[in-house]
């Protein structure tokens, strides 16, 4: 199977869970409820995990962060946060470039 920038794309919006920063022990967390998370995580710093791993760039652009999908990877959970081939991939080839992309809700 040829893995693609499109199918990573996908699997990086399947991804499962939420991520919140633990301002007490200055790390990132995941839970897969939002209400799983204790005090040490304001509630407007609880992210979906398949918007965690995007970061805003120039203009309407976001880019796949290899550091931010890293930080999912080192949880140890792949199978719960539905961590698929294509980011495995995607996290192997660090010889190509971030994908930026122009992402857009669709209803």
């Amino acid at each position: 199977m040829r893995i693609t920038s499109q199918l990573i794309c996908q699997a990086a919006d399947l991804l499962n869970g939420f991520v919140g920063f633990n301002r007490k022990t200055g790390q990132h967390i995941v839970r897969f409820s939002e209400d799983s998370f204790g005090m040490d995580v304001a509630d407007d710093n609880i992210t979906p995990t398949s918007e965690f791993v995007w970061q805003a760039g120039a203009a309407d652009t976001m880019t796949l962060k290899r550091e931010l999908i890293q930080l999912l990877l080192d949880q140890n959970i792949d199978d719960r946060l539905n961590i698929t081939e294509p980011l495995r991939v995607y996290m192997r080839r660090q010889d190509v470039p971030e994908i930026s992309a122009v992402r857009r809700c669709v209803n």
